[in-house]
């Protein structure tokens, strides 16, 4: 059915260019405005008829849907607008901001409709079960479970995470509809009331839902770290050009789905000229823009090769390392040469959250360094906390 639509609709456009990214995310939103106006409709004229709160409180859900539907088209509307001068990275994000808004459109539903739920355990109300309660139901259920299934495919094919937030919404609405049924048909065979009780699980189970969205979709919006599998992709695509020997302080930021700047460090050997190392690195900027819409700017580190002493000092550096603790890296390693002493300059790699201080760390390696040359050895030290840094492939 999805294929269908979109072949329908689209006539096969390509999600992955501007114009066709916002022509699937508008099918999203039509789509959904669709179905859950029909839904909402259905549900409140049931809910009037057999006093049902808890049918009334889907019903509510839905037209909240049906808005955050809307949302989503204007969203995709605006997130498409070229850059210009007050925002010179595009309007990408608006998109994280339209899945947030629909997050906090899920809790406030979830309030209203834990609050009436509360009035009718406290003077309940007898309701009016009928079996046409039943099919209207299992039809929404059957309706929103596809509506969610439509939504996670689009969403998957655009890489959309407030497509992505309506789907988990539609999901959460199929389990909430099958309480309300289950609901009315054990107060019809048991004569006890659980109308109010499961709006309330309902109204509990759509709070959870909507701060679950709202994590979501803050990350983003906070500068959360792509993928890893985006970093891996950048790093090996770059090793494959020529004279590139390693890449780090690779850093990636996210401007909106699919749009993306980044800078890099790439080291090449140090004899190579340099006019020959900046064509490399401007074919590499040109291709990821042009290949993978990936803004990138790219720093020469020249690696000296051939000098057998600065070699021998990177192994006593890299063995130093690697007894303090195998997890650290390290990249741009230089010799200085003095009259009376050699200096020794590199940075090394930690993750965040490394046990010792910058300062601690430090201070052990330069003790290590100095000792193994015999006090003449010293170490100037910059430290990487691994925030989505890359370590080198040289060292």
């Amino acid at each position: 059915m999805t294929k269908l639509i979109v072949r329908m609709f689209l006539k096969n456009k390509n999600p992955d260019t501007p114009g066709g990214r916002e022509s699937y995310g508008k099918l999203a939103g039509i789509v959904g405005i669709i179905c859950n106006l029909f839904l909402s409709g259905l549900k409140f004229v049931l809910g009037y008829l057999t006093h049902s709160v808890s049918i009334t409180a889907d019903a509510t859900n839905n037209i909240a849907d049906a808005g955050s539907s809307i949302i989503t088209l204007i969203g995709f509307r605006l997130s498409e607008k070229p850059a210009d001068e007050d925002h010179p990275y595009g309007h990408a994000r608006i998109e994280y901001i339209t899945g947030l808004i629909i997050s906090f459109l899920v809790m406030l539903i979830g309030f209203e409709i834990f609050k009436t739920s509360v009035e009718k355990i406290i003077t309940p109300e007898a309701g009016d079960f009928r079996w046409v309660t039943a099919v209207i139901l299992v039809v929404s259920i059957i309706v929103k479970l596809w509506l969610s299934r439509f939504n996670k495919s689009l969403g998957k094919l655009i890489k959309s995470t407030a497509l992505d937030a309506t789907a988990a919404d539609s999901r959460n609405d199929c389990i909430s509809t099958l309480a309300v049924l289950v609901a009315a048909v054990i107060s019809h065979f048991t004569g006890f009331n659980l109308d109010g009780y499961m709006g309330v699980g309902v109204a509990i189970f759509i709070l959870i839902s909507g701060i679950g969205l709202i994590k979501e979709t803050v990350g983003p919006l906070l500068g959360q770290a792509p993928s890893k599998e985006l970093y891996e992709k950048i790093e090996q695509k770059m090793l494959s050009y020529e004279n590139v020997l390693g890449v780090h302080d690779l850093l990636v930021h996210s401007y909106g789905p699919g749009s993306y700047f980044a800078s890099a460090h790439v080291e090449m050997d140090a004899n190579i000229n340099v006019l020959v190392c900046h064509d490399i690195m401007d074919k590499i900027e040109r291709d990821f823009l042009k290949q993978d819409n990936i803004h990138l700017v790219v720093h020469l580190d020249p690696t000296v090769l051939d000098c057998e002493e600065t070699n021998e000092l990177k192994e006593v550096v890299r063995q130093i390392l690697y007894d303090i603790d195998p997890i650290i890296t390290f990249h741009d390693f230089r010799v200085v040469v003095g009259d009376t002493a050699k200096n020794v300059l590199f940075d090394i790699v930690v993750p965040p959250k490394y046990k010792l201080s910058d300062k601690d760390l430090k201070h052990l390696i330069k003790n290590r360094v100095n000792e193994a040359g015999n006090g003449n050895l010293y170490a100037v030290i910059v430290v990487d906390r691994s925030y989505g840094v890359l370590k080198s492939e040289n060292d």
